[in-house]
């Protein structure tokens, strides 16, 4: 139910006098018989409530005067609806003498609300120092957990960049205390960007490298987001680039600063982060994510720092051989990052023009055969260009691709083998002829007449069906 709303007729006179701060009114009010213990507003809020909130250290005396008389301490600790104390709505306003009052007057000082708050975790939330320090010094428990992710009043202070309240609670507090996900008040630092606070608790003791439930550690969050001064700091006070951050693959902070393209930090982290990671048997380089979130600054970076578009085979990981191949899939809708990993330039223009409408040879600056480098660029280009396949297929078939460092394409090409058969059948005749005994007469290795004949392929139930079906017919 929601209480934020308050209805004018539900509030009575005392409570009105209280949250107008009219001190007199409300003493006369009392004078006359009105009760302030027991007259409640829609929210469940008395004239204690209504004074609290509004600072009316006048009103309040008041009531602290009554207390004082012989009224129960119950008075002084009721609560709203929502579970709040009159300390705790002092505390959330920042009404430093009120709470005073308030606790001399026993007031609970680690009564909780409804929704596990406290007078001094909203003090702290609504950075109100001078409150803090109060509630401190009489004796609030400050290790306790106040929300539903169980942050304590330190994680919420480093969040709000309170950096005067850090200073107050990194004395007293539990510097590790982890919320539900393991992460502790420095990582919240890390992760948005409250650089000061950092600093305070690195200096304080603080453990630069606490990771999360998820392996996450405070560099790799930082980098993440991109908060370059963390990121600094982080590495000049001992953070480890190279701890693996993930439970599924060995990701770096290196990873995350390419995934989300914050430049800065990518650079920072290639010049000490572990070069394993880019060639190194079950690690994946940065190339990859870098493609996988057409992050194409990030893959210029990468190239530039020496890391290589062919890196090492992820395909038992991530699915794919190569940052390249990866890229290559991805090429017709993002064709940059592509021409980024196969060099890019002018020579590549000049080979998509050729694929385009070149000479049938294709033989550029005087070559008649290609290089394997050349193959390659020429191999990506045309799985852009099926359409001018008249020009490049020849070619490509003449050249051959039987190196490895070629295998990368395999995936998006069809083996060589079979466009080579598709070519021979379309020279010898029409695919009805190429399915009669004409085949045994052909001029070519007796071991290639099935293969013409695509009896290396297995044949799926309804070709087999219709198959001995029409034999059957013929022979009737």
């Amino acid at each position: 139910m929601d209480f934020t709303e308050t209805y004018t007729d539900t509030v009575s006179k005392v409570s009105a006098a209280a949250r107008a701060g009219c001190t007199t009114k409300l003493k006369k009010l009392i004078l006359r018989g009105f009760r302030v213990d027991t007259s409640r507003d829609n929210r469940g809020w008395s004239a204690l409530h209504e004074a609290a909130a509004a600072g009316s250290e006048g009103c309040l005396s008041s009531f602290c005067f009554l207390s004082a008389a012989g009224s129960s301490r119950s008075f002084v600790n009721s609560l709203t609806h929502e579970g709040e104390s009159a300390c705790y709505l002092a505390a959330r306003r920042g009404h430093l003498a009120v709470v005073r009052l308030l606790l001399s007057a026993h007031a609970d000082i680690n009564q909780l609300t409804n929704d596990l708050s406290c007078p001094l975790y909203t003090a702290v939330d609504g950075g109100h120092t001078e409150v803090v320090a109060l509630l401190l010094s009489k004796g609030s428990k400050v290790n306790g957990t106040h929300t539903a992710s169980c942050w304590t009043c330190l994680h919420q202070a480093v969040y709000k960049g309170h950096s005067d309240i850090v200073r107050l609670l990194v004395t007293v507090s539990d510097l590790e205390a982890p919320d539900d996900h393991d992460i502790t008040p420095l990582f919240v630092a890390a992760q948005y960007g409250q650089r000061e606070s950092l600093e305070i608790l690195v200096n304080a003791g603080a453990n630069v490298s606490a990771q999360a439930a998820d392996l996450a550690t405070p560099l790799m969050i930082a980098s993440q987001e991109g908060h370059v001064a963390c990121v600094d700091f982080l590495l000049d006070h001992g953070a480890d680039p190279n701890t693996a951050c993930s439970l599924d693959w060995p990701q770096l902070p290196l990873h995350a600063a390419a995934e989300f393209g914050h430049i800065r930090v990518l650079k920072r982290l290639i010049a000490v982060t572990d070069r394993v990671c880019d060639h190194g048997e079950g690690a994946v380089s940065p190339l990859y994510v870098a493609v996988y979130r057409d992050q194409s600054r990030s893959v210029e970076v990468l190239l530039e720092g020496g890391y290589s578009p062919d890196a090492q085979d992820c395909t038992h990981i991530l699915g794919v051989q190569s940052p390249l191949s990866l890229a290559l899939s991805r090429s017709a809708d993002k064709p940059r990052i592509s021409q980024t990993l196969r060099g890019g330039g002018p020579e590549l223009d000049h080979q998509e023009k050729t694929l385009r409408g070149g000479s049938p040879d294709l033989d550029h600056q005087g070559k008649t055969v290609l290089q394997l480098q050349e193959l390659q660029e020429l191999l990506c280009v045309a799985l852009n260009q099926v359409h001018f396949a008249a020009c490049w297929l020849p070619l490509l078939l003449k050249a051959g691709t039987d190196e490895p460092r070629v295998n990368v394409l395999q995936y998006s090409l069809p083996p060589l083998s079979h466009l080579c058969r598709l070519k021979v059948r379309s020279v010898l005749g029409p695919d009805v002829l190429m399915t009669t005994d004409v085949v045994q007469q052909l001029p070519v290795p007796t071991s290639l007449h099935g293969f013409l004949q695509f009896k290396d392929i297995p044949e799926t139930e309804q070709k087999q069906s219709e198959r001995e079906t029409s034999k059957a017919v013929s022979q009737l």
